[in-house]
């Protein structure tokens, strides 16, 4: 008995299904590239017309303007956030955004400026950041808009300088942020001896930097002060991750540009420590974790202690998996590729902060110094 003959209907309807189903498969494999495309500006940055520039003497150029919280020490804090603007078609985001903003506020500056706090009064400009789009590509489009956003910082920290000409100073910045402090360390702070003998520490949270070439001291103990910490972190034995973290690694050069980390080794600073040991260093001494997404600002966050495991190896800082849900990856695509909504070293940074403030206070008393 033959079998029956499938009519025009059902076979355009087989096909229908057939399509569908290998779009559908289309899009979860290649998702994550159409998504980046359709942030890409689409037009050269040479030809592209930034934001305006904003004045740092008006203080809503400021997303903390000179904050202190009850009781913080004397130090002041120069803090550059990372990257929040991911609204496609530009390169840089204009300052006061009301979602790069809404971000900074409820994710970026209780969970990464939050360590901060207890040392003194918080700076942390707005500026004109590089995009996200910028930072998941590697054109020299990308790289020149990074390097713009430099300028922002660089008038920035005149300012807050001139609200400040003495006492401890305190540099810290994430991702985007950190790479743009590293630049100040190299043109600013190294080259100035009366501001390295001010400043306390440097922090390049999340933040890869050529270790042969670190602008200044990077730290070797806690007892040091006037050097820099500087890590990238990846889950222990995530080694795809570890390469691509490296293959895409971004540096600069003696001509203020951004090129490739290539074949030299990336500082880490393990921030558990405070040193450069490349020992492993037991969950115990882990001073905890947060997340304090969405906490308001002086209130302090539960720490969640002896998490992790962690060691500087092949310069980045390797560590074990976090244990609570609370760590685990959240938000939309966009929000997946910017800072982590949670800062696994928060107690760690604190603790960090607290010792080398009160080294450099002890070192100011010391007579002839």
């Amino acid at each position: 008995m033959s079998a029956p003959r499938l009519t025009l209907r059902q076979w355009v309807g087989y096909v229908g299904f057939a399509v569908v189903l290998v779009l559908t498969a289309a899009v979860a494999v290649w998702r994550g590239d159409i998504l980046r495309a359709g942030l890409d500006p689409q037009q050269p940055f040479q030809t592209y017309e930034p934001p305006p520039p904003v004045a740092y003497a008006d203080p809503r150029a400021w997303a903390m303007p000179d904050v202190r919280i009850n009781g913080a020490g004397p130090a002041v804090v120069f803090f550059v956030h990372p990257t929040t603007f991911a609204a496609a078609r530009e390169w840089n985001g204009p300052i006061g955004d009301r979602e790069a903003d809404a971000y900074l506020r409820r994710v970026v500056l209780p969970n990464y400026a939050g360590p901060f706090a207890q040392a003194g009064a918080i700076s942390a400009p707005r500026y004109r950041q590089a995009s996200l789009y910028a930072r998941l590509t590697l054109r020299d489009d990308a790289r020149e808009a990074r390097a713009f956003a430099y300028a922002d910082i660089d008038a920035a920290f005149t300012a807050f300088l001139a609200a400040h000409p003495t006492g401890p100073i305190i540099l810290a910045g994430v991702e985007q942020g950190g790479e743009l402090v590293d630049r100040l360390l190299r043109t600013r702070v190294a080259p100035d001896a009366a501001l390295r003998t001010r400043l306390v520490a440097a922090y390049l949270i999340d933040t890869v930097t050529a270790r042969d070439r670190a602008p200044i001291p990077p730290c070797s103990g806690r007892t040091q002060t006037g050097c820099m910490l500087a890590w990238s972190q990846v889950n222990e034995g995530d080694e795809g991750a570890a390469r691509r973290r490296l293959r895409r690694a971004l540096v600069w050069d003696d001509r203020g540009r951004l090129v490739d980390l290539g074949g030299r080794e990336a500082l880490c600073v393990n921030p558990v420590t405070g040193s450069t040991d490349s020992a492993q260093v037991e969950a115990r001494n882990h001073r905890g974790a947060t997340n304090a997404t969405g906490l308001e600002w002086g209130a302090r966050p539960a720490l969640m202690a002896r998490e992790m495991a962690t060691q500087c190896r092949d310069g980045l800082l390797r560590h074990t998996a976090p244990r609570r849900e609370s760590f685990r990856e959240q938000g939309d695509w966009t929000e997946r590729r910017m800072a982590r909504p949670y800062n696994l070293f928060y107690g760690d940074i604190e603790a960090d902060v607290q010792t080398r403030l009160s080294n450099w206070l002890a070192g100011q008393s010391i007579p002839g110094r």
